[in-house]
This record gives structure tokens, sequence and C-alpha cells, in this order.
């Protein structure tokens, strides 16, 4: 069983992003915490959940969870181990955004139980920071980084944007080079993308910013991966790299299609074929819990639907697909054009293909 929660409060929404968020001046973390360990026990008597084994990972996502005051995290997570059991070796992350790591903050998270930190570095060019609304300076990774180290968390991801607007002028190159130079266990790779709900969305369709077309970012991605390998990464994911034993147990899981529940605002949760999802506006999910119900919404996935997920989801990573779930003919196009690889009796995508991720798995479904 896999446990991710999701925290909306952020100081100050980035241009690109269109997650599920609430700006707030302060952060009503206790409220939060009363709200979350609500749904918790909401949740205990549902008969899919006394099947479930230990939990394996708990992953606290956002928004910002950093911004939560000491003692919210070790509340919520002392309301879970009341009620059931987590493996003495569970993976349990926290995002946080480089200028809210403290001595004292990292000092908390680690009495939690917090036992690896995902940090949102995205770029460390002064301009593309302001552009993108971050909080954070060039050098603030750095010293984040050093102080979780310090208070004992070494297995610290960070995340980095490529693809930004050419008219920045951003140094790709430095940007990785930069990132590898704090030595973290797990790099994440995002191609910025351009949502229409977004400062960034309607930038772009005033015109005032014009995105990277789409040859210079596959570029980036590339020397990123090319980078990252020679640097003694393993590019096991579209999106991620670690150094070996440091691939991030809870993403995998996901791919893996395995259970997980999702508790706070918009969080999804999936068992078998079930899939359910809460309400997303901070206010409106917390006076549903209020009443006894945060679910916003619910669907039963079809067996072909299945299939298209796993499908997708195999293709995603270094892990591929059995060749029998392939037509013949489109495994014999994608390896002769380089974008995949036999492995035994799988199909693996290479790089090249990871590119080409969406299109090739929509070839397939029409196949």
């Amino acid at each position: 069983m896999h446990l991710y929660l999701h925290v909306p409060f952020c100081a100050r929404r980035c241009s690109y992003c269109d997650f599920a968020i609430s700006v707030r001046r302060e952060v009503p973390s206790a409220v939060f915490a009363d709200t979350i360990v609500a749904e918790w026990r909401q949740g205990l008597g549902s008969p899919w959940w006394s099947d479930q084994g230990p939990i394996e990972t708990i992953y606290w996502g956002g928004g910002t969870p950093s911004l939560l005051e000491p003692g919210a995290v070790g509340r919520i997570l002392a309301a879970v181990r009341a009620e059931r059991s987590i493996s003495p070796t569970a993976e349990i992350t926290l995002e946080a955004n480089p200028e809210d790591v403290t001595s004292q903050r990292a000092a908390s998270w680690v009495a939690d139980g917090i036992n690896r930190v995902s940090l949102g570095v995205q770029s460390f060019a002064p301009a593309v920071l302001e552009w993108m609304h971050r909080s954070h300076g060039p050098d603030r990774p750095a010293a984040a980084v050093a102080t979780l180290r310090q208070a004992g968390i070494d297995n610290v991801s960070i995340d980095l944007i490529y693809a930004v607007p050419p008219a920045l002028r951003r140094s790709w190159r430095d940007d990785l080079d930069r990132g590898l130079a704090l030595e973290p266990r797990h790099i994440s790779l995002y191609g910025l993308t351009v949502e229409a709900q977004t400062p960034l969305g309607r930038w772009v369709a005033r015109g005032e910013s014009i995105p990277a077309e789409e040859g210079p970012a596959a570029d980036e991605y590339l020397e990123a991966h090319r980078t990252l390998t020679l640097a003694g990464y393993r590019h096991y994911e579209v999106s991620n790299a670690g150094k070996p034993g440091f691939e991030s147990r809870h993403n995998q899981a996901y791919w893996r299609r395995a259970s997980y529940l999702g508790l706070g605002p918009s969080a999804h949760s999936a068992v078998g074929r079930r899939r359910w999802w809460n309400v997303r506006d901070w206010e409106a999910y917390r006076r549903a819990v209020e009443i006894g119900n945060g679910v916003g919404g619910q669907e039963s996935l079809a067996d072909g639907q299945i299939r298209l997920e796993d499908r997708y989801l195999g293709l995603r990573t270094v892990g591929g697909v059995p060749a029998s779930s392939l037509p013949v003919s489109v495994v014999d196009q994608w390896v002769s054009a380089g974008w995949a690889r036999r492995d035994g009796s799988r199909v693996v995508l290479t790089v090249e293909g990871w590119l080409r991720l969406d299109a090739l798995v929509s070839q397939v479904h029409e196949a």
C-alpha cells in the first residue's frame, strides 16, 4: 500500500503551474492537519482497505508541503501509524522549496520520519527563476541541500525544468552542471508545458512569451540524458534519473499500478480497477470532509482502459512491456526507427522513443 498527501498551500503561484493550490500568506497548518486526519479516519472502514498490507511509501506533494508548520507533518503521520502499519523501511518523501529548508524544519522532518526530500530547484538562472515566479535565488539550493544533509537526510532529489522560452537565454548546460554539483541522489526532468489557465498560458495567448520549439526542447532532453548517464545516474523513467538504489519507490508504485490512497484536496486514489479523487478546491474539500466525505468523483476502469494504462505506464519505464502486448509490425517499425529495442520477451523504448511516447502509444491504440 502507498499513501499520497496533497498539501495545497503556496506562497505564490508559479507562472507555469495549473495544480490544485491555494495561495496563502499564512498557512492554516493546524486546520489542514485536522482535516487530513479526519479524512484518513473516514476511510478506515472501507472494505478494500482491510486487505492491504503495510504502507511501503508515503509522499507529501503539493503545493508546498515545506510550508507546513513543524509538528503538522508529525501529527498526521502519528494518526496514520496509530491505525495502520508503516514498513520500517518505508520511503517517506516530502516536497520542499529551497527557501523553506531551515535547520529547525529539517530536524522536525527527520524526527517525524521523513527520509527523502524532493527539492523544487527548477533552474539556477536568475532571469528564469524570476520569470517562473520562484521565490529562491540561484545559490539557495546548495544551502538547502547542505542543511538537509546536516540534519540526516541524504536522499535528496532535485527538479529541473527544460524547454524554457529561448528569449530567457538560459544555459541548460549550466543548469545541469550546477544541479550535478549538488550531488543529489535523484534528478527529475520536466519539460515546460503551456496550460491555458496559468500566467504562462495567458502570456503565450497574448504573444508576450514564445515557447521553445520542439526540436531545441528535444535536444535539451537528450543532452540531459547523456549528461546524467555519464555521471552515473540511471535514467529509469521518462522524467526521472537516480543513482542506483535511489530510484523513487513511490513513483514506481504508480507505474506498476499498485494500490495507493490519496488524502487532501484533488488527491487521487486507486485500488485495482477502481479510481476516485477528492474535491479540488481546498475550502470546498475541507467543508466536504467536515460533513463526512471529501470524494469529488470516481470511476471503474474497463478492461480496455486497463490494458491501455498498463501499456502507457510500462513504456514510460526501462522495464518496458511484454512484446506479446504489441502488434509485431508495430514493434518492428519502432525498432527499425531506433525508438525501441527488444529485451528478451519485452519491448523497451529508447530515449528517442520516450520523446514520442504519447504518439507511439496512440499508434498502438489505433492499430
